[in-house]
C-alpha cells in the first residue's frame, strides 16, 4: 500500500527578531507564561533562513526532520508535479504571523533579477499582508512614496538617518481586520505599532533597511553587505496616488462570502491568499501545498485517503500537494496561503 503524505500541524516557529511583538501570536495560539517581548515573528511551514543563518527560521517536522529537507527528498509528493516543473525544489512561499508591537523601520525589499545578481537567489522578496488584528490607537501601515523622491534625497536620508523625512514621505494609512496590502518588490514601506498581520512572502529574508538606527546593529545590516547606493537601485521611488493605492490595498472585512480571495489580482504571480469561512458546512480544498492558519472557530480537515485532523483558533498546519482532494468541515475562519498557480508562476 502506498504512504501518502498528510497534513502537519505545526508549533510555534518564532526565531528572534530585532523588534517587539509577539502578544498578539501568543493570544491567538491560545499560549500563556510565553516571553513574547522580541517574538513578533512566528515562520509558518519555512523553508528559509533568517539571513546569514545555516537552520534559524526553518520549520522542523514533528519527527525531527526539517521541512526544507524533507521537501527537496520528495519534492513531487510534497509540491506536485506541475510546480516542481516551474518552481524547481522550492514551496516558493514563506508565511508568517506578524506581530508589530512597534513600528517597524522604513525598508523595501529586491526584486528577482536584483536577487539574482547581488545575493545568488531566484527569488526576491515581494510579500503581502492580511491585516488578522489591531490594537492600540493608531494601527495604520506606510505603502510607498506619496510624491515621487529622487534617489540623491532617498541617499541623503539614508545618511543622516532622518527617520521623520523618511517616514514622513510614505503613505500613512489606517487598517483594520479584513484589509490586505501587496508589497510589489522595491516599494518602501513599514508596518505600524498595533498591526497582526499573517504575512505571505516569497521564500528569502532579504530586507533592505533604510532607517537602521535604533533597529539593527549597523549599517551593514541594514544593506546586506552591498552598500546602501548599490541597494537603492531596487527601490521603487515613483509616488503612489489614491488610485495607485487602490491596486494594492483591498478591503475584505464585509465579504462574508465562504471563500473570499483575499489579494490583489497582481500578487497571483507570486502567492495566493483566501479567506475560508464556514458555519457548519463543508468545502473541497484541491490538491496543493499549502500552509492553513485557523483564525477562530473549530472544524476538520479530511483528506481523500482518510486522514481526520482537528483544527481550531490557533492552529497552523503545512498542507502537502499528496494529501489529495481534501475537505474543511465545520464553524471556522481559515485562511489559506498557496504558491502561485504553476500556469502563473515564473519557470526558474
Amino acid at each position: 500500500m502506498t504512504q501518502h503524505l498528510e497534513p502537519v500541524r505545526l508549533p510555534a516557529n518564532q526565531p528572534p527578531q530585532f523588534y517587539r511583538g509577539g502578544d498578539a501570536i501568543a493570544a491567538l495560539r491560545g499560549a500563556t507564561g510565553t516571553d513574547s517581548k522580541f517574538g513578533p515573528e512566528d515562520w509558518v511551514g519555512s523553508v528559509t533562513t533568517m539571513f546569514g543563518q545555516e537552520t534559524t527560521g526553518l520549520t522542523r517536522l514533528p519527527g525531527g526532520a526539517w521541512l526544507r529537507d524533507a521537501v527537496a527528498a520528495n519534492p513531487e509528493a510534497w509540491l506536485g508535479p506541475a510546480h516542481v516543473a516551474k518552481l524547481g525544489d522550492s514551496t516558493g512561499l514563506l508565511v508568517k504571523l506578524l506581530d508589530a508591537g512597534q513600528r517597524l523601520p522604513v525598508h523595501f525589499h529586491p526584486s528577482d533579477s536584483f536577487a539574482r545578481k547581488h545575493f545568488d537567489s531566484h527569488f526576491g522578496k515581494t510579500e503581502a499582508w492580511i491585516v488578522v488584528g489591531t490594537y492600540g490607537d493608531d494601527p495604520r501601515v506606510y505603502p510607498g512614496f506619496r510624491e515621487t523622491t529622487s534617489m540623491a534625497t532617498v541617499a541623503e536620508w539614508t545618511r543622516e538617518q532622518d527617520a521623520p523625512s523618511m517616514l514622513g514621505a510614505l503613505n500613512s494609512i489606517p487598517v483594520e481586520a479584513g484589509d490586505t496590502v501587496y508589497i510589489p518588490a522595491g516599494l518602501p514601506h513599514a508596518i505600524g505599532e498595533g498591526v497582526f498581520v499573517v504575512e505571505l512572502q516569497q521564500p528569502t529574508d532579504f530586507s533592505l533597511t533604510l532607517e537602521w538606527r535604533d533597529f539593527l546593529a549597523s549599517p551593514e545590516k541594514g544593506h546586506l553587505g552591498i552598500g546602501f547606493d548599490t541597494a537603492i537601485e531596487t527601490l521603487d521611488t515613483s509616488g503612489w496616488d489614491e488610485d495607485r493605492l487602490k491596486t494594492i490595498v483591498q478591503h475584505t472585512a464585509g465579504d462574508r462570502a465562504t471563500t473570499v480571495d483575499l489579494l490583489a489580482p497582481d500578487s497571483a504571480e507570486f502567492f495566493r491568499a483566501d479567506r475560508i469561512q464556514l458555519t457548519g458546512n463543508q468545502l473541497p480544498l484541491d490538491p496543493s501545498f499549502g500552509v492553513l492558519v485557523a483564525l477562530g472557530g473549530e472544524g476538520t480537515l479530511r483528506t481523500e485517503h482518510g486522514g481526520e485532523f482537528p483544527v481550531a483558533k490557533g492552529d497552523t498546519y503545512v498542507v502537502p500537494f499528496d494529501a489529495g482532494q481534501a475537505e474543511l468541515s465545520g464553524s471556522l475562519t481559515v485562511v489559506r496561503c498557496l504558491p502561485p498557480a504553476p500556469e502563473r508562476s515564473q519557470a526558474r
